[in-house]
């Protein structure tokens, strides 16, 4: 079934929202995991057991890297849209 220049444009602006909403989160998403960086160490300075809020960093940093790597498919399906929408 052939799909319609105006559902390819609809599904390329869903996109783009998606793709801004990415980016949005995954830079909240570091930050996140610069502020828990902070505190680790200042656990680390108080000598606290700092096991399990290290943990917590390392979680935080491979779900950022997974979502990185969505946010990569979203940019593909974006360019790809993008040449369905310019060739009519």
């Amino acid at each position: 079934m052939a799909v319609s220049l105006a559902e390819h444009a609809q599904q390329l602006d869903t996109e783009q929202r998606l793709l801004v909403k990415a980016d949005r989160d995954i830079a909240e998403g570091w930050q996140r995991v610069r502020d828990q960086e902070d505190r680790v160490r200042e656990l680390e300075a108080g000598g606290h057991d700092t096991r399990q809020a290290q943990r917590l960093v390392d979680l935080l940093k491979e779900t950022l890297i997974e979502w990185e790597r969505h946010r990569v498919l979203i940019a593909e399906r974006v360019t790809y849209l993008e040449r369905q929408v310019a060739a009519g």
